[in-house]
């Protein structure tokens, strides 16, 4: 089974899809109204994945945009520093703001917010003990997956 498949699994059993309101996410996100934070989370984990590198290769892409000790403090085990829409669309760039924002309906901007409340998030679930995982992560992207969206 794909992570992709696991994620839609995950997705159709989430007691926030469709839900109206402001769903909070485990980690205590408020996403804000958004009708499908399950929307909002199979998208980010789908972007990590399908990104050139993956979870390295967004290490890289913030690294190169001088917010690498940013992206270490969600790695880390110590506090997550936080990031700024404006700085998270300079670093993941547009093109990957803009798909999830139009696979969720949202405009750029509230999906660029989300985002850098979002992102720390997961990456700081995708490394529980501080350290990078190594190799294929895609059961771990599921899991990650399944903690936001049941709980």
């Amino acid at each position: 089974m794909s992570i992709l498949s696991t994620l839609a699994g995950a997705l159709e059993g989430a007691p926030n899809a469709g839900a109206t309101g402001s769903p909070t996410t485990p980690g205590g996100i408020n996403l804000g109204g958004i009708a499908s934070s399950g929307a909002l989370v199979s998208e980010v984990i789908s972007m990590i994945q399908n990104r050139p590198g993956g979870l390295g290769g967004l290490l890289q892409s913030f690294q190169q945009g001088g917010l690498g000790h940013v992206f270490q403090s969600w790695v880390g085990t110590g506090q997550n520093l936080p990031v700024s829409a404006d700085q998270l669309h300079g670093t993941v760039g547009s093109e990957w703001i803009a798909k999830i924002a139009q696979a969720t309906g949202l405009p750029q901007a509230q999906v660029e917010q989300h985002l850098s409340t979002l992102l720390p998030q997961v990456i700081d679930h995708l490394t529980p003990n501080g350290q990078m995982p190594q190799g294929d992560i895609g059961s771990q992207l599921a899991s990650v997956a399944q903690r936001f969206l049941r709980g």
